[in-house]
């Protein structure tokens, strides 16, 4: 499959709405579908709220065939996996019938690219533990620095 990874552009920021949907974990088991607005959640909501204003946002797209088809993207806000003040939490979401096929890691190693080459010297995350992405994550080289029942928060050091 052929698919270019770049910087997602200004006005493209909208489709943010559709990838922070997708990037919701669903345990197996769970038969509810959550319905769209759950996204408006504060929780959720300050991952991608006025994206673009602050310094450390930056988001990179996979993009297949002209259609976006997977995010990753960062900001120094606090929200889930925040750490401090100038580490930036990642956020990744790829569309569903794109998945399993490579696309997350290559964007996962795409960002931590730009944000080493940006000079961050670490990077946060937060994974519920029954997500199957944690295998990706500590592939990739992130380290757990905080559990608990439900889920990781996980740095990686450049």
């Amino acid at each position: 499959m052929d698919y270019l990874i770049r910087n997602m552009e200004e006005n493209e920021y909208s489709l943010l709405e559709d990838f922070l949907y997708y990037a919701i974990f669903i345990p197996k088991g769970y038969k509810k579908e959550l319905p769209k607005s759950v996204i408006y959640e504060p929780d959720l909501w300050r991952t991608i709220s006025d994206f673009g204003k602050k310094k450390d946002d930056y988001c990179l797209v996979a993009e297949y065939n002209n259609e976006v088809i997977g995010a990753v993207w960062v900001r120094t806000v606090e929200q889930y996996g925040y750490v401090d003040k100038d580490t930036p939490s990642f956020c990744i979401s790829v569309l569903p019938k794109y998945r399993g096929k490579g696309i997350g890691t290559q964007l996962m190693k795409s960002m931590l690219l730009y944000l080493k080459n940006k000079g961050y010297n670490k990077a946060s995350l937060s994974v519920q533990k029954e997500n199957y992405a944690v295998k990706m994550y500590k592939k990739l080289g992130f380290e757990t620095i905080f559990e608990n029942e439900e889920e990781y928060i996980m740095v990686y050091t450049f």
